[in-house]
């Protein structure tokens, strides 16, 4: 569907500007949608077609009653494709449409030149589809409870990748098979010897102390050698279709379900950079560029909207776009390095300004590279959270009030951090998929300080039985002691360990 004229040549107008700003865009095809179009689309998570499911559905009905009822509304969608779609809603005021085509030219950008989005497929939308088509086919050749039985067990595994494997090679290349053949027949590991011209001189050269601590450095090499797998498995989801028992249109369901999660994911890291990059632009674009004197109000209105606070919630357009302004003042101003560090004078660090000019290089720069979490890490600094006026805080069970627990700048970083890593998630990785010689599926969790939700885990280890077929078990802490969670298919067993 084409757009009308004006919002053409509106079109055409923003992309002139945010290419004299240096934004690289893909070609971006707009279209405008009805309320319920779009909200059908938003189900779909943007794209126009996706396999038959009914989560689809609820998500559709939630949105849908969430504009009736007047508490949300979808302003713009845009997916990460070359070329780019993105929508418009129909209705939407003139000032609406520009805040919008400004806001998707600079995810645009985001999504051509981010470090975290180079993998991703630029073809998705067409994959979407032949995704859709193979899953009705088996719909249709083995009934939908069925097929949609087994979607719900993947749905529930999703979160279960490694979100850096498009990035870091976990594992070395497969040795050939010869040299596999000649490790496994090799005889007991020995430690080579130096040589010595002289039989005394032995015991000074190859210390038996040292030799045996060779030889169980071997050994233990040896047997994780032996190990399968080898080395943890982060990609939970991978190693279960390589590994588990199952038909071949499970595994193409499950490779379906893992190279979705693998594409949305790079969008969970980035949410606070991309929004604040969008939200960014937007705002430059509008009111240096496009804005007439009597749009000046209504873009305020929705502009505050987009960034206000949200109770209870923290707000990526918001913290993004400051953030972003923060490092273009810092190196606009040469705020940073170890002069600036060292400075006691603070008056003189409140006057500071070495005429840099290299905030706009600085913010490309960080968008081109970063992930949510290392911008957090390495740019919120304790004068940002004095300006931003941060605060962490707790349920308090006495009062039984969500309260204000710290401001310190120290603790509410690594509580913005922890929030982020891993999308929040639990780290949770295959240790052993042949437990006893059994056959037995043993995952273990990086207990970072917070416990597994008791039913979740309890949940997550039902779904994992359903494709692995044998019981399995995951290593955690509860309430600070080592713990063996155990499901077998009939009853789930809880043992303290260690």
């Amino acid at each position: 569907m084409s757009l009308p004229r004006y919002l053409e040549e509106l079109q055409q107008q923003i992309r002139g500007h945010a290419e004299a700003y240096g934004l690289d865009c893909f070609e971006i095809r707009f279209e405008v949608l009805s309320y319920d179009a779009i909200n059908m689309v938003a189900a779909y998570g943007g794209f126009p077609t996706r396999y038959p499911h009914w989560r689809f559905g609820m998500e559709y009905e939630q949105l849908k009653r969430t504009y009736e009822y007047g508490l949300a509304k979808i302003y713009e969608m845009v997916i990460n494709n070359d070329p780019c779609y993105a929508y418009l809603l129909e209705g939407n005021s003139l000032v609406d449409q520009k805040i919008v085509m400004a806001h998707v030219y600079a995810h645009c950008d985001f999504f051509k030149n981010n470090l975290f989005f180079r993998d991703t497929n630029r073809k998705m939308m067409n994959e979407m589809a032949n995704h859709a088509t193979r899953v009705r086919r088996y719909m249709a050749k083995l009934g939908a409870d069925e097929v949609e039985g087994f979607i719900d067990t993947c749905l529930s595994l999703e979160n279960l990748i490694d979100i850096h494997a498009p990035h870091i090679r976990r594992r070395p290349p497969a040795p050939p098979a010869e040299e596999q053949e000649d490790a496994e027949a090799r005889p007991a590991v020995e430690v080579p010897r130096l040589r010595v011209g002289r039989k005394y001189l032995d015991p000074f050269i190859n210390p038996a102390d040292y030799m045996e601590k060779q030889k169980q450095r071997l050994e233990d090499e040896h047997k994780r050698a032996q190990r399968f797998p080898p080395e943890p498995e982060r990609d939970v989801l991978g190693f279960l279709m390589e590994h588990a028992p199952l038909r071949p249109w499970q595994r193409d369901v499950l490779a379906i379900v893992r190279e979705e999660a693998y594409y949305f994911a790079p969008q969970g890291q980035t949410k606070i950079m991309n929004e604040g990059w969008a939200t960014y632009w937007h705002a430059k674009i509008m009111t240096q560029r496009v804005l007439d004197d009597a749009e000046v109000i209504d873009f305020a209105d929705h502009h505050s909207g987009t960034v206000g606070g949200r109770p209870g919630a923290l707000n990526p357009y918001k913290i993004g776009l400051e953030l972003y302004r923060h490092i273009e003042h810092k190196w606009d101003t040469g705020r940073f390095g170890k002069e600036y560090a060292e400075c006691q004078d603070l008056e003189l660090k409140r006057r500071w300004d070495r005429h840099l000019g290299l905030g706009r290089d600085k913010i490309f720069e960080v968008r081109r590279l970063h992930n949510d979490v290392t911008f957090i890490d390495e740019f919120l600094d304790l004068d940002f959270c004095l300006q931003q006026k941060l605060f962490g805080y707790d349920f308090n069970p006495k009062s039984e009030n969500w309260e204000i627990s710290t401001r310190d700048f120290q603790a509410v970083k690594q509580k913005l951090l922890f929030q982020l890593t891993n999308f929040g998630q639990p780290l949770i990785e295959v240790t052993d998929a042949n437990h006893m010689n059994r056959g037995e599926l043993v995952l273990h969790h990086r207990h970072e300080g917070v416990d597994l939700r008791g039913d979740w885990a309890q949940a997550t280890l039902e779904a994992l039985h359903r494709v692995w077929t044998r019981p399995v078990q995951v290593e955690t802490v509860v309430d600070g002691k080592p713990t063996l969670l155990r499901y077998d298919g009939r009853e789930h067993q809880a043992e303290k360990i260690g």
